[in-house]
Formats: structure tokens, C-alpha cells, sequence
């Protein structure tokens, strides 16, 4: 499950994109609805399943030295 930490940060993202001029409005528009629209399908836990095995190893590179 996606956190909303994450859906924050990448909203945070986008927000710098727009303000940047790095990602127009219409690209914006067309990325937020193809991933609403793949929320819907068979591929969204797939799709959870690797965003959380990618947070869970990032999170764990700082723990490695940590007792």
C-alpha cells in the first residue's frame, strides 16, 4: 500500500515541475489520469508491490549500520 507520505512527495514533485515550467499542464493533466485510470486495473497491486519493495530497500540502506 502506497503511503501518504509518498503520494506527498510526488506531489511536492510535480508541484516544483509545473512551477519550473519542466512539465506542462496538458502532460500533467494526460499523466494524472492514465494513473487513475491504472489504479483501476489488474496491474495496481503489481504496481504497489514494487513502489513498496523500493521504499522497504531505500529505507533499509540507512539501518544497515544501526544497532
Amino acid at each position: 500500500m502506497v503511503t501518504l507520505s509518498l503520494v506527498v512527495i510526488f506531489g511536492v514533485l510535480v508541484g516544483f515541475l509545473l512551477k519550473f515550467q519542466a512539465l506542462g499542464f496538458g502532460s500533467f493533466l494526460a499523466a494524472a489520469l492514465f494513473g487513475f485510470c491504472l489504479a483501476q486495473t489488474g496491474a495496481a497491486d503489481a504496481i504497489n508491490d514494487v513502489t513498496a519493495s523500493l521504499v522497504e530497500a531505500v529505507s533499509s540502506i540507512g539501518a544497515t549500520g544501526e544497532a
